[in-house]
């Protein structure tokens, strides 16, 4: 009976094992089948000679008024929206505190010269030791100091316009007690109007002194001129771009206006030109992913102008490479990919 049992349980084992191994037979490994993707032959285009670039105008003196000192308005006029001349009073802080100190202080160095006159008498016959007369001096000259004071914070309650210009929109009423954190008006002078815009670094050779300038309006697409004044004298290290100022050669417009600047480059060229979402931004660089033997191959590249629907290439690739332009962010590196279809570019 063990002897049966025995040759059983072997027959359940060897069985067991053939089935194993049947089944690992038929297991398959699975691939991942290739990515599929669309793709533009890089080809050498001519671009514009226009660089573009934002800009902002500028009134020619911009500020927010505010007080030197504390107090109670007394007086305001700010006629909102309207020119103004320079030094004109706008607005005066209550000051009968300091008028009081003021005549206090005009009585006392009143009496201070008459002591100073009789002791400068007394002196000339001997009549006082130096050291007295001295005193009476200082007294004096102190006094003075001490109203020269008083009519500087007198000064100070006057508020005026530091230059002619347009008022905007009071933001306080009379009566109001005002500190030198509040902002009674802006003053703006807009017979000149600035241009303010940056520019990339590779294109600051077209920055010159004295140069015209194009500025497209966004309301209404009006083309004005303008001259190039000054720029910054560094390249910002954070945007690599260099912040350049004109000036509005004819025409109005609004400042704070967001507009278009238009630079005219020495003449055209021929660049290669790639669809703005092919490119892949990284934290150091740039990157491109290329078909090459049937898989995606990563490229570094560094990019020039850019216009409503691409990008100019100025190194990494070559013309004729195949750039893939759908699918770049389930491509692998040496991955194999499949192009569906050939894009015009």
């Amino acid at each position: 009976m063990y002897r049966t049992i025995l040759i059983f349980s072997l027959f359940i084992l060897i069985s067991s094992c053939k089935n194993n191994k049947q089944n690992d037979k038929t297991k398959i490994p699975t691939i991942a089948p290739p990515t599929s993707v669309d793709v533009v032959i890089a080809a050498a285009k001519q671009i514009s000679n226009t660089v573009e670039a934002n800009g902002t105008v500028v009134a020619n003196e911009l500020l927010e008024i505010h007080p030197e000192i504390s107090g109670r308005l007394t007086y305001l006029n700010i006629p909102e929206g309207t020119t103004i001349a320079a030094n004109t009073v706008i607005a005066k802080i209550n000051d009968a505190d300091l008028q009081a100190q003021l005549s206090k202080s005009k009585v006392q160095l009143d009496l201070a010269k008459k002591t100073e006159e009789r002791l400068k008498k007394l002196l000339s016959i001997s009549g006082i030791n130096q050291a007295d007369y001295d005193l009476a001096l200082n007294n004096v000259n102190n006094i003075k100091a001490d109203i020269d004071i008083l009519k500087a914070q007198i000064d100070k309650t006057i508020i005026k316009a530091p230059f002619s210009g347009l008022l905007g929109l009071r933001n306080i009423s009379p009566g109001a007690y005002i500190t030198p954190q509040t902002a009674l008006v802006t003053l703006q002078q807009i017979d000149k109007i600035k241009i303010d815009f940056t520019i990339p670094e590779q294109y600051t050779h077209l920055i010159k002194k004295g140069s015209a300038i194009d500025v497209l309006t966004n309301f209404n697409k009006t083309k004005l001129k303008a001259t190039i004044v000054a720029t910054e004298p560094e390249i910002n290290n954070a945007t690599r771009n260099l912040k350049v100022r004109a000036v509005l050669n004819d025409g109005k417009l609004q400042t704070g206006s967001f507009v278009k600047v238009l630079l005219q480059a020495a003449d055209n060229n021929q660049s290669i030109m790639i669809p703005t979402n092919a490119i892949i931004p990284d934290a150091d660089s740039k990157k491109l992913v290329l078909v090459k033997d049937g898989k995606g191959k990563f490229v570094n590249v560094e990019t020039g102008l850019r216009t409503a629907s691409g990008v100019e290439i100025t190194k990494g690739i070559n013309v004729g490479d195949t750039v893939i332009v759908t699918g770049v962010l389930f491509v692998k590196n040496n991955a194999v990919v499949k192009v569906k279809k050939v894009l015009e570019n």
